[in-house]
């Protein structure tokens, strides 16, 4: 067999086996309506030049029977920032949760914190899913502190402006696919 004869024999073949795996694979894929219908986890640090340290963590849901309702999400987001010792750390209860494309904004109250008055308060953050350079905003760099913050409108956060600390970023966010 000449040489052009086999590599267009093994060129073929190599086709037919892509186009069977890719057929296989299509067919074996869960199915879309299984899957929740939005999330926001991970845990990053931010970058500050002055070395302060902060970290966000999220495990934010949206069960698929729930799609129609973002306020029916569930879970809890918690963060900390501390410098030269001082500063605060705060948990919260998920009340609502808005994703597109690789952008999250959660809200939630507060439900523990060592800040002085923060129990009770609505904060909102948005995160931008960019892999290893993930990015980040909280309602409370406009409002002031979450205990000034008088009533935040549920999914309410900040423009994602702060940067994630490099190696730290594992944000992941479910797209929500709403029924227009």
């Amino acid at each position: 067999m000449n040489r052009r004869t086999r590599t267009a024999l093994l060129g073929s073949a190599l086709l037919l086996t892509v186009a069977a795996a890719a057929g296989s694979a299509g067919a074996s894929a869960p199915d879309e309506s299984g899957r929740e219908a939005a999330a926001l986890t991970g845990k990053a640090k931010l970058y500050r030049s002055a070395g302060d340290d902060i970290t966000f963590s999220f495990d934010a849901h949206l069960a698929a029977k729930d799609k129609a309702d973002p306020m029916k999400a569930t879970g809890t987001f918690e963060w900390s920032h501390y410098l030269n010792g001082e500063g605060a750390r705060a948990k919260a209860r998920v009340d609502c949760l808005l994703t597109g494309g690789k952008v999250a904004v959660v809200s939630g109250v507060i439900t523990d914190s060592d800040l002085p008055g923060a129990e009770g308060k609505r904060v909102g953050i948005t995160v931008h899913d960019v892999g290893r350079h993930d990015r980040l905003g909280y309602s409370w760099a406009s409002t002031g502190s979450p205990v000034e913050t008088k009533e935040l409108p549920k999914c309410v956060g900040s423009a994602p402006f702060e940067k994630v600390r490099k190696g730290t970023g594992d944000f992941t966010v479910v797209p929500w696919r709403p029924a227009l």
